[in-house]
């Protein structure tokens, strides 16, 4: 991985805890999340415009990827109404790069030296460990809401692959990107409004402009990653694009009110460690 893609998908984690810590403030979730999975939607547009639809190969992957992010949506909002972001966004984020080195190694011929090998553990292992370190003194797990954040990981696993073969396959990431935010908006949205009904839009009225900040902040992070998976290997981007958590914690410390208790330092240096090894490999 060249130094230019890496500092872009660094980028793009910060901008993915970004969105998600909208998804924690004054509205429900799920609503949180149709708002941003909207806004990207027509954020994309005029891009789609200009880049065209992919090549038909790569339309199996993207429809794969459309309902693999709809499981993803409605498993991480169940669990963010459950339990603190400090907690579920490091469970979900960190076990899903292991599941996904996993698969594209054994399954689908993807390359990694073993000191990217040994960096992606070393990251998954400090991101679980944020999560079981950073409750608040005294409380206890939600089982329910680490199931959900176990389903939003095998989400994040399934969708990360599809994408990154889709957009190869597609021979033009920015198409397939375009592509896929334009009709992602859809599926959320249809759910939550046979749901919910019309009083769905009437409380999502007062946020629109942070849902479309949310939206503009998803659109850019996974926009960078499928183009990074692209032109590296797509477990070694999965596993970098996970650092967003150290961002994510900053974000649920200082805006959210969580707690960042000494004992999750050594996990935020082991996520470092796993950084520094990315770069040395």
């Amino acid at each position: 991985m060249t130094l230019g893609t890496f500092l872009a998908v660094l980028a793009a984690a910060a901008m993915h805890a970004g969105w998600n810590a909208f998804v924690k403030v004054r509205l429900e979730p799920i609503l949180a999340m149709t708002m941003i999975s909207l806004t990207a939607g027509l954020l994309a547009l005029p891009a789609l415009a200009v880049t065209g639809l992919p090549r038909i190969e790569a339309w199996p992957w993207l429809v794969a990827s459309l309902l693999l992010h709809l499981g993803y949506y409605i498993g991480l909002a169940e669990a963010y109404r459950r339990a603190e972001m400090s907690q579920i966004y490091p469970l979900a984020r960190g076990s899903a790069p292991l599941l996904t080195t996993a698969i594209g190694v054994t399954f689908l011929g993807e390359q990694l030296a073993p000191l990217q090998l040994l960096a992606v553990l070393v990251l998954g292992l400090g991101i679980m460990l944020i999560s079981i370190l950073g409750r608040r003194r005294g409380s206890r797990f939600d089982f329910a809401a680490i199931g959900f954040a176990g389903l939003a990981a095998v989400m994040i696993c399934g969708y990360t692959l599809a994408d990154g073969l889709g957009a190869r396959a597609a021979g033009d990431p920015h198409a397939y990107s375009a592509a896929l935010f334009a009709i992602d908006a859809l599926p959320l949205t249809l759910f939550v409004m046979l749901r919910r009904g019309r009083s769905a839009w009437t409380e999502m009225k007062p946020f629109w402009l942070q849902g479309a900040a949310g939206g503009a902040l998803a659109l850019g992070a996974y926009w960078i990653a499928i183009w990074a998976m692209t032109v590296a290997p797509i477990p070694l981007v999965a596993a970098l694009r996970e650092s967003s958590v150290l961002f994510g914690a900053v974000i649920a410390f200082l805006w959210l009110k969580e707690p960042l208790q000494p004992s999750r330092l050594l996990a935020c240096g082991l996520i470092v460690a796993s950084l520094v090894l990315m770069r040395m490999a």
